[in-house]
């Protein structure tokens, strides 16, 4: 069935009752406390860890058999089912939304260099085939970003949504390109590749300082041109990060807010997951800098995703500007970094190891539950934290173990303030 095709009319009433449903889970009380937290927790004046489990690795598990058969239907069955099976099965922190949104359709050819790469026959691997091997070359090659923005897709999205459920649940442009976009060293990684990034930073150390100059030069380019466009949004409310955490919050945008919205009104997300071969003061000299003019565009920061942060820290993320939430990863430090984020306006995003869920399909609560309380007693008075629990593949059939994993942690995180 082609995009441009009518919606069925059974498909549209279908939709419309997901809606509504998804409207009175949003409406419940329990919504409105858990905005009051978030607000709270993100400021710093935290009463609870807030407890966060991605399901999109696992959607497969715990959604419904697909209904509609056109393909923006289908969409927006996907948008809506899911958050009515995350409140169903789980039943984290996560606010039910009581929007529809609709996302701006970005796109940029990065420092005009069309990336390459071969995707794995099976699962989400690819290989990332080096566009130039070394900067001798690759400078050469490289020249100012384009950014493009498809309006009348975006538009036509818009209008469809509208015309469905527009009268249930509002319908909200959103700007979900921000979400991963301004990792530096991912650039660089899809232009040349890991092993040759590396590489160069040992042999051809002044052209990778001009290198990491003019990525970051353009990211932050990105942003202004964004802000021309008119496609930033005010990302303080019930909006997803990166990282895997949200952004209610009560201090964006900046006090100065006209209307138009700034890089700086909004929330951002970094991270630099690739170069945590490199020693802290590689990192601080190669690294950091990029990074650090990026994070003063942002009004606030969470930084970091599977990386372990530990090592960067007192060199260069502990200066980084803005910054609000960092990533502990299984691979972390915990106990270090509890003790370093003592005092700082920073929380401790805490991703614990996916392998008590993920792994097998029985779940030792016992071991879940030793495990979340070494983090509880690493946090407890030293600072604020949440918990994130990302990269879980598979439930191997038993989604209950997700709704005990939320209901342990949830638990002792009652008990670490």
């Amino acid at each position: 069935m082609d995009i441009n095709s009518p919606i069925p009319a059974s498909e549209i009433e279908f939709l419309r009752e997901l809606a509504k449903k998804q409207l009175n889970y949003a409406n419940l009380p329990v919504m409105a406390e858990r905005k009051r937290l978030w607000t709270l927790h993100n400021g710093l004046q935290g009463e609870r860890p807030m407890v966060v489990l991605e399901e999109n690795t696992f959607l497969g598990e715990i959604m419904p058999p697909k209904h509609c058969e056109h393909p923006f239907a289908a969409g927006v069955e996907r948008q809506l089912n899911q958050n009515i099976a995350v409140h169903e099965t789980f039943d984290d922190d996560k606010v039910v939304p009581d929007f529809f949104p609709v996302y701006y359709n970005i796109g940029m050819l990065f420092l005009g260099i069309n990336q390459k790469r071969t995707a794995a026959k099976k699962g989400p691997g690819f290989h990332i085939d080096p566009v130039f091997e070394n900067l001798e070359q690759g400078l050469q090659m490289i020249h100012p970003s384009e950014f493009s923005i498809n309006s009348e897709k975006t538009e036509l999205n818009e209008k469809m949504a509208m015309d469905i459920l527009g009268d249930i649940l509002p319908v909200v442009k959103k700007n979900g390109f921000n979400h991963w976009a301004f990792g530096p060293r991912s650039y660089v990684i899809r232009m040349m590749g890991m092993e040759n990034m590396y590489c160069s930073i040992m042999t051809e150390p002044d052209e990778f300082h001009i290198l990491m100059e003019k990525v970051a030069d353009d990211l932050v380019r990105c942003l202004r041109w964004q802000e021309k466009q008119n496609v930033l949004v005010v990302n303080n409310g019930n909006d997803y990060m990166g990282g895997g955490s949200f952004c209610f919050s009560d201090e964006l945008p900046q006090t100065d807010f006209t209307g138009k919205v700034r890089s700086i009104d909004t929330f951002g997300h970094l991270n630099s997951q690739e170069t945590l071969g490199i020693s802290p003061e590689h990192f601080n000299e190669f690294i950091y800098p990029a990074y650090e003019k990026i994070a003063r565009e942002f009004g606030l920061v969470y930084y970091g995703c599977c990386e372990p942060v530990h090592a960067f820290w007192d060199k260069s993320l502990s200066l980084l500007p803005n910054l609000r939430k960092i990533s502990i990863s299984p691979w972390c430090d915990e106990k270090f970094m509890a003790e370093r984020l003592k005092g700082t306006k920073v929380i401790y995003s805490r991703k614990p190891s996916p392998n008590y869920i993920g792994v097998k399909p029985e779940f030792d609560e016992d071991a879940f539950t030793a495990y979340i309380k070494k983090t509880a007693a690493a946090v407890k008075g030293h600072c604020k934290a949440e918990f994130i629990f990302r990269d879980i593949y598979l439930l191997h059939g038993n989604k209950n173990k997700t709704r005990r994993a939320v209901d342990i942690t949830r638990k002792i995180a009652e008990t670490m303030y």
